[in-house]
């Protein structure tokens, strides 16, 4: 299952209240690019769509699409805000 480091957690949980007034809304990732070359885009959600799966805690909700979620099975979500405030989301192996 897809984790995510402290910082990823805490700017996701930013963003998600700077961008949304609803109690559940969360970050949904979902995919955009093929199977050979895989491409992901992350929106903020009122909640999760139908087939989403939903991880998280009690600060962050994160909805993963179908196919996100299994694509991202064995990877960490990592965040960074640079000087300008830019996100930038990578991910990362998980630990064996």
């Amino acid at each position: 299952m897809l984790t995510l480091t402290e910082n990823a957690n805490t700017i996701a949980a930013t963003i998600v209240a700077q961008q949304s007034t609803t109690p559940d809304a969360g970050l949904r990732i979902h995919s955009s690019g093929t199977e050979a070359e895989p491409r992901f885009a992350v929106t903020v959600a009122p909640t999760p769509e139908p087939g989403d799966e939903v991880i998280g805690d009690d600060e962050i909700h994160v909805f993963l699409e179908h196919a996100a979620a299994e694509a991202l099975n064995d990877k960490v979500l990592d965040a960074t805000v640079d000087e300008q405030g830019a996100v930038s989301f990578t991910l990362l192996p998980q630990a064996a």
